[in-house]
């Protein structure tokens, strides 16, 4: 049924009921629809209001956090910014100092030129003065000749030729005279200001520089806390310390001597890697094979770790730029070499300083003859693995590792063995004999002490014309009593002379020996 024909069926009446309730009906609904929508409106504002709450608790929330990261980083970045300005400063004050220390040798260089300069002044005053002297003398002589040649033609009725000649040969004889005599004055003078200054330069550098000594031994002792720790070090038949024998190359002494077991090595690197490694058996308390390797192999790596550090301080304590990273491992382990009892690390240490403070005084560049110094023994630290002398293994480093020429030679020649060109040589050389020889500075065993000494006297025994013969002074003097009838003055001369060069030939010794030699005559008669 469509629309047209239900409305035909309704009367007008209805029509206008069903209308009027349409109308009613759609006002009611907008109504209702407006207080949906205003209701709608109104819980929309609330989740509004709620969110912006709660976004700005957010953003107070990440605000607060912010400000306290920020005032973290603020901190941290204050301490590292301390950190730095105060190692900054501790580079500014030690830089400070060496400028401080720069400046008074800057100072002592200036009194010494004004010094210098002082007697330059007088020297050529004196050669001035020496000079009228001269000419003045040279004129005196001329008349002298002059008079003398006329009363030779005079009184011997002689030709000038021959009178000339006789005049000549007399003041040949006086100038000859006066120019040994003169001559002879120089070369005292110069000898004994030679020997004055000599010894004040070195007298200097000594004072200016003493370092602290320290002599090693070859063995080590680790405390043992029990005898029952010492047999698990022993272990069954013996299988732990042969195992610490063969891991670390040493021998290990266990007698009745209560808590304690002895080490002992002439390679101090060794030995220092086998007592640290032991101790650290001992307070592990598990001692078997495998754990002894694994241990001293840890142990070995810490102490070559040492001994690059060890080297690092040396150059710094120096003060020497540069140098290669192999050349300052080496100098580490020259801690572990000892020569005659003496650290080689601090003997090569002591050269250095000695080096340059004797460049210095004598206007050479003293911080090359410092790097000299330093690296002159540098082949002691490995020559007990490379075949040749350390001054041929020391240049032979130096050389490999980019080393100047002035560092090869002293390395090569600071004992003399070759013939040098520069003057950094013959400074090492002095400075090495000064810290070996001084009072403290070496020791010797009492065995190899007895054995120098005897050698000493044996070999000044065996010339022919000696009679006796006495090392004293703990071996620097030896007295050497000849035949008087057999050996006359000039032969004793050549005895003591050939003595020194067998000694210099066949012994090593700190310093020198001196070589005194006594002839004596006694004549005895009885009054009867």
């Amino acid at each position: 049924m469509n629309i047209y024909a239900l409305l035909a069926e309704i009367s007008s009446g209805e029509l206008l009921t069903v209308v009027v309730s349409g109308a009613v009906g759609i006002a009611v609904g907008g109504l209702i629809r407006n207080l949906v929508v205003r209701w709608q409106g109104k819980a929309l504002g609330r989740e509004i209001e709620a969110r912006r709450a709660a976004a700005e608790a957010e953003a107070e929330r990440i605000k607060a956090q912010a400000q306290a990261e920020a005032k973290s980083e603020f901190i941290t970045r204050r301490k590292e910014f301390d950190e730095e300005t105060k190692i900054a400063g501790k580079e500014l004050r030690g830089e400070e100092k060496r400028i401080s220390k720069r400046e008074d040798l800057i100072n002592q260089k200036m009194e010494m030129l004004a010094i210098k300069e002082r007697s330059a002044e007088t020297a050529e005053k004196a050669i001035k003065e020496r000079e009228k002297s001269l000419v003045a003398k040279d004129r005196h002589l001329n008349e002298l000749i002059a008079q003398q040649k006329s009363q030779l033609l005079k009184v011997a009725n002689l030709s000038m030729e021959d009178a000339r000649k006789i005049l000549l040969a007399e003041v040949e004889k006086d100038i000859d005279a006066d120019a040994a005599q003169l001559v002879q004055r120089r070369l005292e003078e110069a000898e004994d200001t030679a020997e004055s200054k000599a010894r004040e330069i070195v007298t200097m550098a000594i004072q200016r520089y003493a370092a602290e000594q320290t002599s090693e031994a070859t063995v080590s002792t680790v405390s043992i806390p029990s005898d029952e720790m010492k047999g698990r070090v022993i272990g069954r038949e013996g299988r732990n310390i042969r195992a610490f024998e063969a891991a670390t190359g040493v021998d290990v002494i266990v007698d009745d001597t209560p808590g304690v077991v002895v080490i002992s090595a002439f390679d101090l690197a060794r030995r220092e890697v086998a007592r640290l490694a032991l101790e650290k058996l001992v307070q592990d308390g598990r001692i078997h094979p495998a754990r002894i390797e694994e241990l001293v192999e840890d142990t070995r790596k810490e102490v070559n770790r040492r001994i690059q550090e060890m080297g690092k301080q040396a150059v710094v304590d120096v003060g020497i730029r540069g140098l290669h990273a192999k050349l300052v491992n080496l100098l580490g382990r020259l801690h572990y070499r000892t020569s005659y009892g003496q650290n080689v690390l601090q003997h090569s240490m002591e050269v250095a300083f000695l080096s340059q403070m004797i460049a210095d005084e004598i206007g050479f560049d003293g911080t090359l003859a410092k790097r000299c110094g330093l690296l002159h023994d540098i082949g002691k630290a490995v020559d007990h693995e490379v075949e040749g002398t350390h001054p041929q293994i020391g240049a032979d480093l130096c050389k490999r590792y980019g080393e100047c020429a002035e560092v090869i030679e002293a390395a090569a020649g600071h004992h003399g063995d070759i013939q040098t060109q520069f003057i950094f040589t013959p400074i090492v050389s002095a400075a090495d004999a000064i810290s070996a020889s001084r009072p403290g500075a070496r020791l010797e065993t009492l065995e190899r002490y007895l054995k120098r000494l005897e050698k000493l006297e044996d070999i000044a025994r065996a010339f022919e014309g000696v009679k006796q013969a006495y090392a004293i002074q703990a071996g620097r003097e030896i007295r050497v009593m000849v035949d008087a009838e057999n050996v006359d003055d000039h032969l004793s001369a050549k005895v003591a002379h050939d003595i020194a060069k067998r000694i210099e030939e066949e012994l090593q010794y700190p310093g020198e020996v001196k070589v005194t030699l006594i002839r004596e005559v006694r004549c005895v008669e009885y009054a009867r």
